[in-house]
């Protein structure tokens, strides 16, 4: 009994070691990569983490915060998280309706009367969980354009009366931030709560996500932000790389933050650190049930519509064979297994985050730069883990 108890551990010991090696041989390509990448579009300032079951295995920064180089960003500079604020507003809503507060089901003009569609009669269709899934009928990005107008929102809302749906609700996939912006009466009209105040308290304070904050004001008084910075230029070097392509260098600007998508919260309207990332995707493995209970990861990572526009997406597509939308989260197969994913986009700055059920594995990149090269970062980094963590398993 004693040697079988014996070579259990031992046998143990040497799986978690393999398992230590393995992660840590994953994370220094990354960082390796994430650095060359980095240099190479001249991008200010990154940071990723990587965790694994419910620790941090690797948090890396780069740069600066700004092109000056007035501060080096570490694992506490707060990123915009544009459009991966997202979740976070499904998360709420979805317990919400769990708590029986609110029922996915109730058409969003309970919350916002004043939304109306050209179609009589259309808007009374979608409902919370249409929103949540990008699944109303609405053009995509409708009315997105007058958020840069300087617009308020009951404005644009008092718009929609000229739009014609271009399906029934649950019908087909539209993409929103407007849209996903009435999420937020909705849950204050329940609470009587502010939206930002109600995160706080439900899912930033719990959690310990000390640097995540929800809007512009918040932003502009904190210290380490990361600045926006948008392209200005692309100059050829007169150089060619091993592949025989112009070598080009790429001149960043160090612009304002603007406000026109901090008006629609829930779409784009949370501010973040790679450390506060660490610890949302952690709980969205399922490691804090007390907070994000296994029913409420569930019901957000159900596939809700089919997005056959992902498929195509740069440096993802060689590895997606399907691609859904469920409650605020992206639901891809990559490689045959799931990775529950989304990206986000706004002036000055990318977020990527995605987390592996599978492999219990999760990652996050931030950058204050507009650069696609975000994209090749974050899925090279699951193709490699797929190929690492998989081909094990079968062996």
């Amino acid at each position: 009994m004693l040697f079988r108890f014996v070579l259990l551990f031992f046998t143990l010991y040497l799986t978690l070691m393999a398992n230590a090696t393995d992660l840590a041989n994953l994370n220094k390509k990354l960082s390796a990569n994430v650095a060359s990448e980095i240099k190479k579009y001249s991008i200010p300032g990154a940071a990723y983490a990587i965790v694994k079951n419910n620790q941090v295995i690797a948090m890396e920064s780069f740069g600066y915060i700004d092109k000056a180089k007035s501060q080096k960003v570490d694992n506490n500079t707060v990123f915009r998280l544009a459009s991966v604020s997202k979740p976070f507003a499904s998360t709420i809503t979805t317990m919400l309706a769990q708590e029986q507060q609110l029922k996915l089901s109730d058409p969003i003009t309970k919350y916002v009367p004043h939304f109306a569609l050209a179609t009589k009669g259309a808007a009374e269709k979608i409902k919370i969980k249409h929103l949540l899934s990008h699944s109303s009928g609405l053009m995509p990005n409708a009315y997105d354009n007058l958020l840069h107008e300087n617009w308020s929102m009951e404005k644009i809302i008092g718009r929609f009366d000229r739009v014609t749906p271009i399906c029934q609700p649950a019908k087909c996939y539209g993409y929103q931030n407007i849209a996903y912006g009435f999420l937020q009466p909705a849950i204050e009209a329940v609470t009587a709560k502010s939206y930002a105040s109600l995160l706080q308290e439900r899912i930033f304070s719990p959690l310990k996500m000390n640097n995540a904050s929800v809007g512009i004001d918040v932003f502009l008084e904190q210290k380490n932000t990361a600045k926006p910075h948008i392209l200005r230029n692309r100059i050829k070097t007169g150089r060619k790389n091993s592949a025989g392509v112009d070598i080009r260098r790429y001149i960043w600007r160090t612009v304002k933050v603007e406000p026109d998508y901090y008006k629609v919260a829930p779409a784009a309207g949370v501010n973040a650190s790679i450390d506060d990332l660490s610890k949302w995707l952690i709980a969205n493995l399922g490691h804090n049930p007390e907070i994000l209970s296994p029913a409420l990861l569930t019901e957000l990572t159900i596939p809700r519509i089919k997005t056959k526009k992902d498929l195509r997406r740069r440096y993802w597509r060689e590895h997606l064979t399907d691609a859904h939308y469920g409650y605020g989260w992206r639901i891809y197969q990559f490689d045959g297994h799931p990775i529950i994913y989304h990206s986000g986009w706004v002036a000055g700055y990318r977020a990527d985050i995605g987390y592996s059920p599978t492999l219990d594995l999760g990652f996050a990149v931030l950058i204050n730069a507009e650069s696609n090269v975000i994209n090749k970062i974050s899925s090279q980094f699951w193709a490699q883990a797929h190929e690492l963590f998989l081909a094990k398993n079968k062996r």
